[in-house]
């Protein structure tokens, strides 16, 4: 009887640990006939619905994963590329771990036997480390840009092929998983969407406003942008979420693309004026110019001309600007460069006050991903709280 086959898979998570909550964020699948040719590859990522955990690792943005389907969604096609084969991965007890706690929160039991290349490379390749790179790399293996599920899956299952090369007969391993109890899950399944390649750029949020001729729109719609808009440059970066709502405002008011060109025109001359009312541009304002200019898109003349200084009117209504004073209340959520604790004890100094949890009073949120989809972010987007990174406090608090 001809054997059915592996699927190999790799999982980016949030963490470590599935008692503590921790999610799949990312899984690819791999298949590799019985001979160990290579004949099919499948990725996509995962919504966890919960904050990211150590994004220096997995290099997943929340907003890259904002419109990716939930466990929930993939789950049947998942079932599909699994079922019948015998599933593999390197430190294959953290992936079916994590494969189990996700299938038991869906009301399913995942019941399969797998094969790990980590535990395998003691037999074929003694004495080498227990990393994948390490394996991969005793057999010539590339493994760049780790920490990728579908660069791991990949490299785990052309390790796997080399597995299978030096032994021809590899009668003991090549028993199918058994998992008959998920092949009738019942549940929709979604699209899967892929990581974004390094370089790839989505489209702007002013690329995703409609052209509208003509736009009829007032002063007061028009006001109400740009009040949105200095509140979502408090951190002089526009996140996913602040796209989202910045299209979302201008499609609802009937604000077209070209009233939003000259609202940034306007916002960024504003901006000009004052970081240039002294006379001198410091090298924070210069910053501030810099990168304004590139949130809203502007051309590059438009920012170098401000730089060398050109004299712009200001808006006759000025846009309420945002500002911190002692006694507020300042959240923080999800895993910091800066220690926790000293963030708190800076706060503290400054006169504001630290909070726990999000409720209508707090000031600001302060994110480690600002497109953060932990209960705290959420809350705080609900109630129309800002939400800033860590760069973006400092600069707050400067």
């Amino acid at each position: 009887m001809s054997h059915p086959g592996f699927a190999v898979v790799d999982l980016e998570t949030t963490g470590l640990f599935t008692g503590r909550g921790d999610r799949v964020l990312e899984i690819a699948v791999v298949h590799v006939s019985g001979d160990g040719e290579i004949t099919g590859e499948w990725q996509t990522l995962v919504n966890p619905s919960r904050d990211l955990g150590p994004q220096r690792i997995h290099g997943i943005a929340a907003a890259d994963i904002l419109g990716a389907p939930s466990f929930a969604d993939i789950a049947p096609a998942l079932v599909d590329l699994l079922a019948g084969r015998v599933l593999v991965a390197h430190n294959a007890s953290f992936d079916v771990g994590f494969l189990t706690a996700e299938f038991e929160r869906l009301g399913y039991w995942f019941s399969v036997t797998p094969l790990c290349t980590m535990r395998l490379a003691r037999e074929f390749i003694p004495g080498a480390g227990r990393s994948l790179a390490d394996c991969c790399d005793a057999y010539g293996i590339t493994l760049e840009n780790a920490h990728r599920a579908s660069v791991d899956a990949r490299a785990t299952a052309e390790l796997l092929s080399a597995y299978l090369a030096s032994v021809p007969m590899w009668d003991g391993w090549r028993e199918p998983g058994l998992i008959a109890e998920l092949t009738s899950l019942a549940l929709t399944s979604a699209a899967w969407v892929e990581r974004r390649s390094a370089g790839e750029r989505a489209p702007s949020f002013l690329e995703r406003i409609t052209v509208k001729l003509p736009d009829f729109t007032g002063p007061a719609e028009q006001l109400d942008y740009l009040a949105l808009l200095d509140r979502c440059l408090l951190d002089r970066q526009i996140s996913a979420h602040e796209a989202n709502e910045l299209v979302s405002f201008a499609e609802s008011k009937g604000i077209g693309r070209s009233t939003c060109e000259a609202l940034h025109l306007e916002y960024f001359g504003q901006l000009t004026t004052v970081a240039w009312a002294d006379g001198v541009l410091t090298d924070d304002e210069r910053s501030d110019l810099e990168m304004v200019g590139t949130a809203l898109s502007l051309p590059a003349e438009t920012v170098a001309a401000a730089l060398l200084f050109r004299e712009v009117e200001l808006l006759e209504t000025p846009v309420p600007s945002f500002a911190l004073i002692a006694g507020d209340l300042i959240v923080l959520t999800g895993e910091m460069r800066r220690g926790r604790d000293d963030w708190h004890g800076e706060l503290v100094a400054r006169g504001f006050v630290p909070w726990a949890g999000v409720t209508k009073k707090v000031k600001l949120v302060v994110a480690a991903d600002p497109d953060s989809l932990s209960g705290k972010a959420k809350k705080a987007r609900d109630y129309g709280i800002p939400i800033v990174g860590e760069s973006g406090l400092v600069a707050l608090l400067a």
